[in-house]
């Protein structure tokens, strides 16, 4: 992506999209960090630097992305028969009840949240699907949302970890730098899956979803 690729407009609308301020409630959702930390799969900046390696190469190239990548043409050709097939999928990539019950629920959060701000019939059956219809209709480039989508995810989940180890802020921010170009790399690969190739299977992180759902005490909803 170059400079010719940018819209300014999209671009500010896609960092309004994954700001944390949002309020569609990303705080209050570890996706297992919770339960790593207790069982002491993460207690260093390396270990927690890893953990999220593994899903950025994993799970975001191979099956996030590709299915964002998927939701956000359903939306671009207007296929309403398509993004309700998409979003379906994405719900059944989810191994546990808790990820499932997330997904939902931020995806009716972001479209309430979208549509206030001017999206249009924002769908809310996932999130993925709520975030590629409002990129669609505010012209935020395919491969721009994939990122912004990307980086959300991987702060999110670094401020989790920052909480829950504890970490101190500058340990976060040299996770973050150091992943960056993983999340480049998802994005390529995930542009280069065709539909029948979108999946991961991730056990420890569905372990690791699965234990918290009964962690006797918690501060995260995943």
């Amino acid at each position: 992506m170059d400079s010719s690729d940018l819209n300014p407009g999209g671009l500010l609308k896609l960092l309004q999209l994954i700001s944390p301020s949002l309020p569609v409630g990303a705080f209050s959702y570890s996706q297992g960090i919770e339960w790593t930390v207790e069982a002491g799969w993460i207690s260093t900046p390396a270990s927690l630097q890893q953990w999220l390696s593994e899903q950025l190469s994993g799970t975001m190239a191979q099956q996030e992305l590709p299915l964002l990548l998927q939701l956000y043409r359903a939306c671009e050709s207007k296929d309403q028969q398509a993004c309700e097939y998409w979003s379906n999928q994405v719900l059944a990539f989810r191994e546990t009840a808790e990820l499932r019950d997330e997904e939902r629920k931020r995806g009716r959060a972001m479209s309430m949240v979208l549509e206030a701000v001017g999206g249009d019939g924002i769908p809310a059956t996932c999130q993925s699907a709520a975030f590629a219809s409002y990129c669609v209709q505010k012209n935020i480039e395919c491969k721009l949302a994939l990122y912004g989508f990307a980086y959300a995810w991987l702060d999110n989940q670094i401020m989790a970890g920052i909480k829950l180890v504890p970490l101190g802020q500058t340990d976060g921010q040299r996770i973050l730098n150091a992943l960056l170009d993983e999340i480049e790399r998802s994005v390529s690969r995930a542009l280069s899956i065709e539909k029948d190739e979108i999946g991961y299977s991730s056990p420890a992180l569905a372990m690791a979803s699965s234990w918290h759902e009964t962690q006797y005490c918690r501060l995260y909803r995943s």
